[in-house]
This record gives C-alpha cells, structure tokens and sequence, in this order.
C-alpha cells in the first residue's frame, strides 16, 4: 500500500495507556474522507472523523470492540495533533477473514503548543463479503490499535512494519505517481492490451551542470509506457522524475513543416520544405531509447512503407531531453531519403 501523508487537527490515542487527543477550533475544516476500500484508507477516513469532530462517525469504523468504555468517554478523549502518516500494510488471512496490520506515526501538538511523536500500529479486519448472508453487512473495520511515544522524528517514526515477521517490500513511489498519471490521462486513449502492462524504467545518472568538482552524481528516472499498435506505428508514452515535481510526462519538440508539392499533390514532385514554428507533443512514435547515448529517438511513418516519415532525436543534456535532430522525408517516392531541417547537436 501506498504511504498517505496528511494533515490532522486531532489526535486518537489507542495505546494500552489510555487515549489523548485535543481539537483545536480555529484551524481549517479537514476534508471529507470516507473511504473502506482498503486498511490504510480506512485510518485516514478515522482520522478524516476526528479532525472534523464527527465523532460518531469515527466511532463507527471499529467493530465490536470499541476504543473506549463508552460513546461519551471517547468523545472526550480527544487534544490535538499536526500529521498522521500511515506506512506498508501487511496481511493475512484467517477463518472467512483477512486481517492488516497498519504502521501508524503521529505527531502531536498540545495545548501548550508543545509537539510529541507517537509510534504503533493498527489492526483491521475484513470478513468475507461472500459468507455475509444477512444483513447488516460488516465493512472492513478497525479492531485494535496501539501506539506509544516515541523519541524519533516523525519523519524518522514510522515503523516499517507491523508484526515479526520481515518488512514489507517498499513502494516504488515514482513508478506508482507515473502508472497512475498513465492511467488517469490515457486509459481511455491507449488499447487495453496495454493498459495493464508495467512500463520499462530506466536509470539515468548525470552531473549537474553547475555541480562542483567532487558532487555527487543525481540520478533521474525514465518511465516508458506502451500506448497503442497500428498498422505500421506503434505509440509510447513516457514520464520522468522531476526533482521539484516528482513525475512529469515528457514533451516532445516537434518543428511544423510547410510542405509543397508540384501542383499541390502529394503524389507530385517535392518542390521544398520549410519551418514555420515549432510544436510539442507527448506522443512518441515508433520510439527507443538507447541508455548508452542517452537519446530517445522517434520515427514516424506517414505511410506503410516508410518512404515518407519523420524522425526526432531528443538527447538528455542537463536533466531533461532536448531535440537534437529532426529529419522529414516528404517526398512519397518509394524510397527512403530524409532531409536534416533541425540539427541542434553542437548546442550546449
């Protein structure tokens, strides 16, 4: 599960030593956020409740045993916090049920304005929806929770797993941010076949341009998706990581071509070509990147037998790709001829 980082005005405490909590009236209206479809998104609809003092609502995500001896006693429990973070959940099935374990960190601020860290973790439940025959039906929900003060950052505090058993693997946070920004501006564009594939990633390490000597190297990260498969194109979408960002889909420079042909056909004599401005796209057409040269490169047929097409190559010079080169065949003779219009490679 992905890690969710959000900001909380209240704060529940379901260590063995009691709850602690403090709500603090003139700070903004958290969001509402309601949301069983899964461990962690359960804790972050708890805390949605809380922060909003919709505290009857909070009190319905636990099943039959409750945080507290009563209704009112939990109500009254409550000081203040500034974040809630929720880490990797773990699971395992038992007897009609899946039980998660959800690390939890919290920072808390007090009335006197001081801050505490605590550290634990939750235990939800899901029984099987198939085996619940009658009403009312019972959603997941959340059976226990423990935590305890801790002396760590809250950056530092969240414990990476719940449990003995090994940590859960870590997410991919960028891979995750690009498959979902993929799905969420193509999946209605690309063919299905593709929509569940996982993209190609590659690792680009460089020297920033105004690094000293002795810097380390940063590195960037390349996520190629294939989109879609015609006759004779096949068309790819890529994303990179972006140090202020995080991910962004890459442009690519395109130069808009004014094209003339003996009496204005296609199918005549090429009589020249020209640039009239420039374009980007996200689209990559026919596309490869070569790790070694660091250069993505495209090759657009316009027709089945690739004697008219354009081709573009974006090379990766001071942490993003430029055009480098662009050449355009316009000329429909049968044979594959292409003419340089942009050439940038001895550019810094």
């Amino acid at each position: 599960m992905r890690r969710a980082l959000f900001a909380a005005t209240a704060f529940l405490s379901l260590a063995t030593t009691g709850q602690t909590a403090l709500a603090a009236d003139d700070t903004p209206e958290a969001p509402y956020v309601d949301d069983r479809s899964s461990a962690d998104a359960v804790v972050r609809s708890l805390y949605s409740a809380i922060n909003r003092h919709e505290f009857a609502r909070a009190w319905g995500y636990f099943g039959d045993t409750k945080p507290a001896k009563d209704f009112d006693s939990f109500v009254k429990g409550f000081d203040g916090t500034d974040k809630v973070e929720t880490g990797a959940v773990s699971d395992e099935g038992a007897a009609g049920s899946i039980f998660y374990n959800v690390p939890v960190a919290i920072r808390a601020t007090d009335k006197t304005g001081g801050e505490k860290v605590f550290a634990g973790c939750y235990t939800l439940r899901q029984v099987n929806a198939q085996i619940q025959a009658a009403p009312p039906f019972d959603p997941i929900h959340i059976e226990k929770g423990a935590l305890k003060p801790s002396t760590a950052d809250f950056e530092e505090a969240l414990p990476p797993s719940c449990g003995d058993g090994p940590p859960p693997p870590k997410k991919d946070t960028a891979l995750e941010q690009a498959k979902k920004a993929f799905l969420a501006t193509y999946g209605d564009q690309c063919d299905k076949q593709f929509l569940a594939d996982e993209p190609t990633v590659f690792s680009i390490k460089y020297k920033d341009k105004d690094a000293a000597p002795g810097d380390p190297d940063k590195e960037t990260r390349l996520f190629h998706f294939s989109c879609s498969a015609a006759a004779y194109n096949e068309s790819s979408i890529y994303y990179m990581t972006d140090e202020v960002s995080g991910v962004q889909q890459l442009q690519f420079a395109e130069p808009k071509m004014d094209i003339r042909y003996e009496n204005n056909d296609s199918d005549g004599k090429l009589l020249g070509m020209s640039i009239v401005g420039f374009q980007t796209s996200g689209w990559a057409v026919n596309s490869d990147y070569d790790e070694e040269a660091h250069t993505i490169t495209t090759f657009n047929k316009w027709r089945g037998i690739g004697d008219a097409s354009d081709a573009g190559t974006y090379l990766f010079r001071n942490g993003n790709f430029s055009l480098v080169q662009f050449d355009v065949d316009a000329s429909y003779d049968g044979e594959e001829n292409p003419q340089t219009v942009v050439d940038y490679n001895t550019a810094p």
